[in-house]
């Protein structure tokens, strides 16, 4: 009996032992590690030394990665390279590489990989071309070291190994880069299917931080309302906002708003080669004939600052040109009359149909520009039509079209060297002049000067008409982390995670 009870004591403080340790015993719970987002226009290709598309920088930057990156505060921060070194007269720049990254094909990245990309970069057929004239030789010192020199002092030279174009790719790759990008980037293309969606997929050997997802899917959709539509059933994570579509989700404790002033400009860019547009004062009687109040409401439902030449407000070195040209349709007509245009005339507006926000701007703009006898014909044209037609080939009168992301002033500005190969024409010797005294000087102060006199050149000139800057602005559903905005039109997914 005796023995019994001690059978039976010894069962009952098994179970109760056993009952505090599931007690002890944390519950699993499922997090999603699988992202959703929506994207208006479809990458031009993947190879990120051939093309000049914003709408593909926003996605190879999680596939390729640069020596150094940009942070949301725009401070310059290590990546393929752990540190550098800038010679005293600012001519060169030593960098010494990360010893543990590999490309997605398994190899290791050594200094000649970075010679190679970077002579890519440099080459006829890369747009960003003229942004490295200045590197006149790279020099592999050891696996690991590599050195650029420069012909000229360039203050902003670190800046330019930040963007997603200075990317670093393996030459055993090359040829197929477009469609089946190889880098050393936090994610790899698991499948694209142009036109429908995009999917990567987490780099296992990534070099960085743990990667919190798994997959990140970019679903093609170029229409907003569908895009939203999607977002409040729960389909999508991430989407990109509209000005109108804010309402909709502020204020729900369901969603996040991120909204930051973009470091970009809308411009209107006029071809200065066609017969009317030559002439400084048709353009600065359109500019007169611009409300820019109601291009940003129509176009951004205000979520935008007006601009009087080619810097946003974000930058440091901004100068607020806005009362130079100011609007006056009156004094519009006055000046259509003298440069001898006073019944007006015709041309035509070419407008990316992917960007509503350039759409509902130039359709504003024509009707403003209607009340001073000016008509405008407007041609809704294929992102890929505009990049060839417009941008590539400067077949056009006048667009409506974003500039984006520039870490320094002269990257921003360059586009109006008189030698610039750019489909904005410019010929100015003193703006040329103001250019190459900006890149040498190395007081903070007197560059601001020199960038500020250009700025008001520009918004005299007018080789453009400077609208606004507008807000970037994403919704996300409430249990979305690590999302930032950037300084450089990118996404990066490697901090995003789900909260549980």
């Amino acid at each position: 009996m005796k023995k019994l009870k001690k059978i039976i004591i010894l069962f009952i403080v098994t179970i109760l032992i056993s009952a505090c340790q599931q007690e002890d015993t944390p519950i699993a719970t499922d997090i999603k590690t699988d992202l959703t987002m929506g994207y208006t226009t479809e990458p031009e290709g993947l190879d990120p030394h051939r093309t000049a598309a914003a709408s593909t920088f926003a996605v190879t930057n999680n596939i390729y990665d640069t020596l150094v990156g940009v942070k949301s505060n725009w401070e310059i921060e290590p990546r393929l390279a752990e540190e550098w070194v800038i010679s005293d007269d600012g001519m060169e720049i030593t960098f010494s590489l990360r010893d543990d990254v590999y490309f997605h094909n398994g190899r290791k990245m050594v200094s000649k990989d970075v010679e190679y990309s970077f002579n890519r970069l440099k080459d006829a057929e890369s747009p960003r071309a003229r942004d490295y004239e200045n590197i006149v030789k790279i020099e592999i010192l050891n696996d690991y070291e590599i050195k650029f020199t420069t012909a000229n002092l360039d203050v902003d030279l670190l800046q330019s190994f930040a963007y997603p174009w200075a990317a670093v790719v393996p030459e055993e790759a090359e040829s197929n880069l477009k469609t089946q990008p190889v880098g050393t980037g936090a994610f790899t293309l698991k499948e694209w299917l142009p036109q429908q969606h995009l999917i990567l997929e987490k780099n296992e050997n990534y070099y960085g931080n743990e990667i919190n997802l798994t997959t990140v899917k970019l679903i093609l959709i170029p229409d907003a309302t569908s895009m939203m539509a999607g977002f409040q059933v729960g389909d999508l994570d991430i989407i990109p906002l509209t000005g109108d579509q804010v309402t909709m989700v502020e204020g729900n404790e369901n969603y996040q708003v991120l909204s930051e002033p973009m470091n970009a400009v809308q411009i209107m860019s006029l071809n200065t080669n066609n017969q009317y547009l030559s002439n400084e004062k048709v353009r600065q009687a359109m500019a007169m004939a611009i409300n820019k109040d109601e291009v940003i409401e129509a176009s951004m439902f205000g979520y935008g600052a007006k601009i009087g030449s080619h810097l946003p407000p974000t930058s440091p070195d901004y100068y607020d040109a806005n009362n130079i040209i100011e609007y006056n349709p009156d004094k519009a007509k006055e000046l259509l009359e003298e440069a001898g245009y006073k019944d007006g005339f015709t041309i035509d507006m070419s407008l990316p149909k992917n960007y509503q926000l350039h759409v509902d701007a130039g359709q504003v703009i024509a009707d403003q520009l209607s009340r001073i006898g000016i008509d405008v014909n407007i041609q809704i044209v294929e992102w890929g039509t505009w990049l060839s037609e417009v941008y590539g080939a400067k077949n056009f009168d006048s667009t409506v079209v974003g500039h984006t992301g520039r870490l320094d002033s002269y990257a921003f500005l360059s586009r109006y060297r008189s030698d610039s190969q750019d489909y904005i024409s410019l010929t100015s010797g003193e703006i040329d002049q103001l250019l190459e005294n900006a890149i040498k000087e190395l007081d903070e102060n007197k560059r601001k000067e020199i960038y500020k006199e250009i700025q008001i050149i520009l918004a005299n000139k007018l080789p453009a008409i400077y609208l606004q800057t507008p807000h970037t602005m994403f919704a996300l559903q409430k249990d979305v982390g690590g999302m930032e905005i950037f300084p450089i039109d990118i996404y990066d997914f490697k901090e995003v995670y789900f909260i549980e």
